[in-house]
């Protein structure tokens, strides 16, 4: 027997043995080509998680029994191998000596896992296995996105070219980066369309340009409009275009200022019209204000209609924000208004809530956070439709400029570009875009460490480097494409500067113009791991979870430096992910007390919903969060209905005002039109009903809650695997 060193413990207080020394240096070189140390902790973990799943509990004996079998493997490698080692090696000689130690059980096992584990590798780059789930309707395939509606034509088409698309990225990406994405240490997004093709991500549309200077899609050369109504007419276009050649969200920055230019033209002509029509003069700017004003409440009606009849080429209404709320001319007070007014009233004779566009008002101090400021009024309003239809959500105008350099709209759902200045000086929003996102399992990393703090940073510093590849894999795919794969981004002003056909696309990438962003989710189960499932109050656990995302911000710092992209940190829109990631480590950990045993993993920086805090608890809790992950982020407050209480909303959003820089509503605002119940509709597995009769029928009833940055309609779909229970607490009422 070789000598050993002092003696380890498991996460179960079990004495394990340490190292041979002989083995210290060796490296053992994975399936995707990487080298990483040896460690025979794995192995033992792996046979005693195999001796747990036959037998459940395991007595000393059977530690014993494992730690005999380990030393034997160690000593095997030790007179065999000198330097490097292959993963299948080592595997061999595991299951050899289980066979040699007439251990059958647990050999078969440990072999039936390890076949499992190669069968679903191979499953997922498997066009016909994954198709066959998608004729079979697994939930998995046809229920990831929310707004997707599976049923319809276009998005089965979509669907199918997905699972394509995702089976030859897989195979495009960086081995170890694709290991890591089928195991569930991260989660490289949207793999239905890049790196399959170099698409971007969310963009904030550059409309000014477009609108002003005119732009072209397909055959149509499209020149300025001369009114407010072919403005929005032309804005529907351009978004249902850009929504087309890219895969996430695109917004509208600052809508009100951007069309109160073209009111102001349906004024003058209305204006010149009363010179001629009304006798008297001192009539004719009430008549001219008059008809402006129907003017502007038809073009935003029309836009809301026409975004929400919009189907693009991926299947779904194109996922898009407008932001609004810094005018201060009547045109763009008047602008303001509409907006939230039509949002009010609902679409259809039903007045069903809009789920696009996601509307965000922002607040600023001196113009409409207090009473007697100039457009307190347009903030009431804005109360009253968020306690009816959730949106708007709100910016606080000077935290967003501390947070993220310079005042601006996320990018579709939370996605944030930071201040950014061009070659002239000149502040430079939108027109700019993000290339896309890879999240972290971060509770994984957790479960991982057994409880050893240590281990989790060396396991985090292991993790990040497989970040940093997937991250710049993503960046060198983007600047493949050419200005002629998607003209209306690259060549007629979406983004900004119009490229010939011959540019390099990289052009509006490259000096930190574009983003790239480090996705997390799961620090509340992280702390979960180390300090217990009531952690938020120990100031030691959250200093804990402030240094992780401190430690992602520094490492995207130096990556943005290194290759000149905005490496950002990015509060991950996890609707589907919460579920992934849970599910996975579900399967390789079992179910552990705060962390998988809820079937879902909290997103990013958020308090634990399950605790009930109050918003001003939530807040006060997460204001510290969003300086490292300027990227993306978002807050929500959980509230019962608030209809009749608009003034109980309006002292948490200035409560909010100096804390967080942007914050949602979560409100039951469910309706039942075959008994007239107004709430919370009931999550269940078949989707959500009526508490009051059982009405679970779409065309009858109306339910709106948030799974995302987004609002979503789940009443139609079913909720994928355990969704319903995360929905569900994520709107429960406030005590």
């Amino acid at each position: 027997m070789l000598t050993m060193m002092e003696m380890k413990h498991n996460h179960d207080g079990a004495e394990i043995i340490a190292l041979n020394p002989r083995l210290t240096q060796m490296k053992v070189m994975k399936r995707d080509g990487r080298l990483v140390d040896f460690d025979d902790q794995k192995i033992y973990e792996a046979l005693l998680k195999a001796e747990q799943k036959i037998h459940g509990q395991v007595d000393p004996l059977t530690h014993e029994r494992i730690q005999e079998i380990v030393e034997r493997v160690d000593q095997e490698l030790a007179e065999r191998f000198t330097q490097n080692v292959k993963i299948y090696e080592i595997q061999n000689i595991v299951e050899h000596t289980l066979l040699e130690s007439n251990q059958y059980e647990l050999a078969e096992e440990y072999i039936n896992y390890r076949t499992r584990r190669d069968f679903e590798r191979s499953k997922s780059t498997d066009i016909n296995f994954t198709i066959g789930k998608l004729i079979n309707k697994d939930q998995t395939v046809v229920n990831e996105n929310a707004n997707k509606d599976s049923n319809v034509f276009n998005t089965q088409r979509d669907l199918t070219a997905g699972i394509v698309g995702k089976s030859i990225g897989l195979k495009m990406l960086p081995p170890h980066v694709a290991n890591a994405h089928q195991k569930g240490d991260i989660h490289y997004h949207d793999l239905d369309y890049h790196p399959y093709t170099p698409m971007t991500n969310c963009c904030l549309i550059d409309f000014k340009g477009m609108l002003n200077d005119g732009f072209k899609i397909g055959n149509a050369e499209v020149e300025s409009p001369k009114s407010i109504q072919t403005a929005t007419a032309q804005i529907s276009q351009i978004i249902a275009n850009v929504a087309s050649s890219q895969y996430g969200g695109c917004s509208a920055d600052r809508v009100d200022e951007l069309l109160a230019p073209f009111a102001e033209k349906n004024y003058q002509k209305h204006l010149n019209d009363a010179a001629e029509w009304v006798s008297e003069p001192d009539k004719r700017e009430a008549y001219a204000k008059a008809k402006t004003q129907k003017d502007i409440y038809d073009a935003m009606q029309s836009l809301e209609y026409e975004i929400n009849t919009l189907f693009t080429s991926n299947g779904q209404t194109p996922f898009t924000s407008l932001g609004f709320g810094l005018g201060t001319s009547w045109f763009e007070r008047e602008i303001q208004k509409a907006i939230l007014q039509i949002r009010i009233n609902g679409l259809g004779s039903e007045h069903r809530t809009a789920i696009f566009p996601k509307l965000i008002f922002t607040l600023k101090r001196g113009l409409n956070l207090e009473a007697g400021d100039p457009n307190y009024d347009v903030k009431e309003l804005a109360l009253e439709c968020a306690t009816k239809r959730m949106y708007p959500d709100i910016l606080s105008y000077d935290k967003i400029v501390e947070l993220t350099g310079s005042f601006k709209v996320p990018m579709g759902c939370r996605s944030f570009l930071q201040g950014w200045w061009d070659e002239n000086g000149e502040e430079i929003n939108v027109g700019r875009m993000n290339l896309g996102v890879v999240t972290l399992n971060l509770p994984r990393i957790a479960l991982e460490a057994n409880g050893d703090i240590d281990k989790f940073w060396q396991g985090l510093a292991e993790r990040l480097t497989i970040m940093k590849d997937a991250l710049v894999y993503r960046v060198e795919r983007c600047k493949e494409a050419t200005p002629a794969n998607a003209p209306i981004l690259y060549m007629y002003g979406a983004f900004g500067k119009r490229l010939s056909r011959k540019d390099a696309v990289n052009e509006l990438f490259k000096n930190k113009r574009a983003t790239v962003s480090l996705g997390y989710i799961g620090l509340y189960e992280v702390a979960s791991a180390f300090f217990g499932g009531e952690w938020e109050h120990n100031p030691a656990a959250k200093e804990f979870t402030l240094s992780i995302v401190k430690e992602l911000k520094a490492h995207a710092d130096a990556w943005g430096n290194e290759y000149g992209y905005h490496f950002s940190v990015y509060s991950t829109p996890s609707e589907s992910l919460t579920d992934r990631f849970c599910r996975l480590d579900t399967e390789k950990f079992g179910s552990v007390e705060n962390i998988t045993d809820k079937e879902y993993y909290t997103n990013s920086f958020h308090y634990d919903v399950r605790k009930n805090p109050t918003p001003f608890e939530k807040l006060d809790f997460e204001k510290d969060y969003p300086k490292y992950c300027s990227g993306g982020f978002i807050h929500y407050c959980e509230y019962p209905m608030l209809q009749q209480n608009p003034k109980a909303l309006e002292a948490v959003w200035d409560y909010a005002y100096d804390r967080v820089g942007y914050l949602g509503t979560n409100t039951p605002i469910d309706h039942c039109y075959e008994c007239g119940f107004e709430g919370d509709f009931t999550p269940t597995e078949r989707g959500f009903e009526c508490p009051e009769c059982g009405n679970h029928d779409p065309s009858t009833c109306d339910v709106v809650k948030r799974t995302c940055g987004y609002l979503g309609n789940p009443q139609a779909r079913p909720m994928v695997h355990g969704r319903h229970k995360e929905i569900s607490s994520r709107v429960k009422h406030m005590k």
